[in-house]
């Protein structure tokens, strides 16, 4: 997460606008195709039971290292959304992306989505994997997640990488997501019409057309599901908890950051101040967006191959 969502005032005037009987109109539209998209979502990956119900995770590729990714907020469909990435990492590591409740295939979930039980329910999904050792590789506001993943299970983790990852303290960071009405939105339809009007969002990424239609797919499930709303909501109340966190002095840390994208002031500082805090960090500046594993998969994998093989044994 770099910076709160938002809705703007001249989308919310533009809704008000909208005559009452054509949103009856996209509203029944909506619900039809939402029926119909449903049945269109195609299996991948494993579900693994964790606290009673069940998250899916793509577990592939082989080698002496297993790399655990964890998504950003509001990714619907992390393992898909991480494609490029694994295509990249699975000849040389283990590959696990792990699709928290409420994304992807996973269940959604009543438990609140506070840094601690994300944290908890995913390491009780790697446990049904027999995974106890590993790197952790985060996006965006699973930098957050990782501070207190790190501080519960210090004696598994290798390292971690993080991606374009979040840091404590960031500007903006406490300030309330905005995400009533959401569900009402998808519902009447709105939402459908506004992307239908954004265009492709993944143009110029290596995602066939198959793959953006799944992620568009599982996008009308979760994207405004109550899972992923309560993390939404509770973000600022994360970020709040974890203020004053820091990764272990002895955790090896790689942060890629993007240097395109400056709606965090300071960006790049943070992150090399976070790299400082403990005895092996190290940032790397990538040109690109926030989703940097869409476009600088290649060199993502091939830096973080030569960090860890760069690290002293055991």
């Amino acid at each position: 997460m770099r910076k709160p969502l938002k809705i703007t005032l001249t989308l919310i005037g533009a809704i008000v606008a909208v005559p009452a009987l054509a949103l009856g109109t996209t509203a029944i539209v909506n619900a039809v195709a939402t029926e119909s998209e449903l049945q269109a979502i195609e299996p991948y990956g494993e579900l693994v039971p964790v606290a009673g119900k069940h998250m899916n995770v793509v577990d592939t590729g082989s080698g002496d290292e297993t790399v655990v990714l964890l998504p950003g907020l509001g990714t619907a469909a992390p393992a898909l959304d991480f494609q490029p990435l694994i295509t990249e990492l699975r000849a040389t590591h283990r590959v696990i992306a792990v699709e928290p409740f409420g994304t992807g295939l996973s269940d959604q979930t009543d438990t609140p989505r506070t840094a601690a039980n994300i944290a908890e329910e995913v390491h009780e999904a790697l446990q049904q994997l027999d995974v106890d050792r590993y790197v952790l590789m985060g996006h965006s506001i699973a930098g957050i997640y990782a501070l207190e993943y790190s501080a519960r299970y210090p004696d598994e983790l290798v390292a971690f990488v993080g991606i374009d990852s979040s840091v404590p303290g960031q500007p903006g960071s406490t300030d309330g997501v905005p995400t009533d009405g959401l569900a009402t939105l998808n519902r009447l339809g709105i939402l459908r019409v506004l992307s239908a009007l954004s265009g492709d969002l993944y143009a110029g990424t290596p995602f066939d057309d198959e793959t953006k239609q799944q992620m568009s797919l599982l996008s009308t499930r979760n994207a405004t599901a109550p899972t992923i709303l309560d993390e939404m909501k509770r973000a600022p109340e994360n970020f709040a908890a974890l203020r004053n966190a820091a990764f272990p002095a002895a955790l090896p840390v790689l942060l890629f950051v993007a240097t395109d994208d400056t709606d965090v002031p300071g960006w790049i500082e943070l992150h090399d101040r976070q790299a400082e805090t403990v005895d092996h960090g190290e940032t790397r500046l990538f040109t690109g967006g926030h989703y940097l594993h869409h476009t600088q998969s290649p060199a993502i994998a091939a830096e973080t191959t030569a960090f860890l093989t760069a690290l002293p044994a055991g």
